[in-house]
């Protein structure tokens, strides 16, 4: 037994409402459990119960034992003065003369039973055997909270990155592309190349593809060495004289190109990133007003310079491709760093519009195809959407991974239903 487990059953009244008793023999009636308190001080306020022939208004305490009281010497804390009802699982300690309710005896054990086995499952999909355990609007409105709590926890790292650019909203969204475009392998180096170099830098830049190409491959530490081909030539040529131009210091953190696909290397994703800027003016302003993801796929069709089409490196030759940005790809972009900017912006300045906006792109992009979906794929729930697929990443990774079956509404309902 642990108080986190207590409160759930006190605050579902996992207990025989009627003809109850206080351990000290009263006749007990819970009118009002109270409401449970995230603060500090009693675990439920503004409980209301009959014991005897009176009625108590106030604050109800839980612990495992009851001489816990004491050991969180709760007698000297003014914040429990209130407490009308004492419940623990096992009473161990009279306490003053606050009724205690103990519930050892009034849980049933096949409940304790399904707790137990929940906890002792492997990490991910405790309830994997109870699914599907909620009615679909349950489910559906789950999913809703699943996916506001994971962009409200992207919108902080969002504000993070304001507070660094200056509250520069286009510089946080330069930051987040380039991070992005790195994928998850390349994606310090990216942002670190796109913190070295200012938007307002590549702004004067932007109309000549080959200059934009060249900072960002310069900065990155991809124009080193001697090179067989014009073009990287050229590239190396643009770079030195730019980066004498503004006094650049390239970072440090080397891109990787082991255990790629070609598609994914750098190089690629740079000049993509390069030609995203080329076609692109006020990227966020434009963000902001668009109103479908069609137009948002519109703007992310891109493709890398003719150089690209032969080769995914310099000087290495590869048969006609053209290096388009995909569709997936595209999506990723849409998922990852759109949608969480946003929302973001719609908590930032009070505007919901961008917040229900960021959701409505999410709804209407396929669901992502990764380990955790495939995961629950398996166990019979769907992803359409990617909305439906980031409230599976957010239940997995901050919900069944964490063991928080208790604070889930899926581990609720298996509860309830013991």
């Amino acid at each position: 037994m642990n108080e986190r487990l207590l409160q759930f059953i006190w605050q579902f009244q996992y207990y025989n409402k009627h003809q109850l008793s206080t351990d000290e023999g009263e006749d007990l009636q819970v009118l009002r459990a109270g409401e449970f308190n995230r603060n500090q001080g009693p675990d439920f306020l503004n409980g209301v119960v009959k014991v005897g022939g009176t009625t108590w208004i106030g604050n109800i305490e839980l612990h495992v034992k009851a001489s816990d009281w004491e050991r969180h010497r709760h007698s000297e804390d003014p914040n429990y003065r209130n407490v009308i009802l004492h419940v623990v699982w096992e009473n161990d300690l009279q306490i003053g003369s606050t009724a205690t309710f103990s519930l050892r005896e009034r849980v049933p054990k096949v409940l304790l039973e399904r707790y137990s086995q929940l906890m002792q499952a492997s990490l991910g999909q405790a309830c994997r055997g109870f699914l599907p355990a909620l009615e679909s609007v349950a489910w559906v409105a789950w999913k809703e909270r699943l996916v506001a709590e994971r962009l409200e926890q992207r919108s902080q790292k969002v504000y993070l990155l304001l507070d660094q650019a200056n509250h520069h909203w286009e510089e946080v969204l330069w930051w987040m592309l380039a991070a992005n475009f790195g994928i998850k392998v390349n994606s310090e180096a990216f942002e670190a190349t796109a913190r070295s170099l200012p938007l307002t830098l590549m702004a004067r830049h932007k109309h000549l593809l080959q200059q934009v190409e060249a900072l960002l491959l310069g900065q990155a530490n991809l124009l080193n060495g001697t090179f067989e081909d014009s073009y990287p030539k050229m590239l190396q040529r643009e770079y030195r004289f730019l980066k004498k131009k503004y006094g650049l210091v390239p970072h440090q953190v080397m891109p990787h190109f082991l255990r790629m696909r070609p598609a994914n290397f750098p190089t690629i994703r740079l000049a993509q990133l390069a030609a995203l800027l080329h076609q692109s003016t006020h990227l966020f302003s434009r963000l902001r007003e668009i109103g479908d993801t069609k137009q948002l796929l519109q703007l992310l069709d891109v493709t890398a310079n003719d150089y690209w089409h032969y080769h995914y490196c310099f000087d290495e030759p590869t048969e006609y491709k053209p290096k388009k940005l995909g569709r997936q790809m595209a999506e990723n972009i849409i998922i990852n760093t759109i949608a969480p900017l946003l929302f973001a912006y719609g908590g930032y300045t009070g505007q919901e519009i961008y917040k229900d906006k960021a959701i409505s792109f999410l709804q209407h992009i396929p669901g992502e195809d990764n380990s955790i979906t495939r995961q629950w794929r398996a166990a019979g729930v769907e992803n359409p959407s990617a909305f439906d697929s980031q409230a599976l990443v957010e239940l997995t990774h901050n919900y069944c991974e964490c063991q928080r079956c208790l604070e889930c509404a899926v581990g609720n309902k298996v509860l309830k239903d013991a």
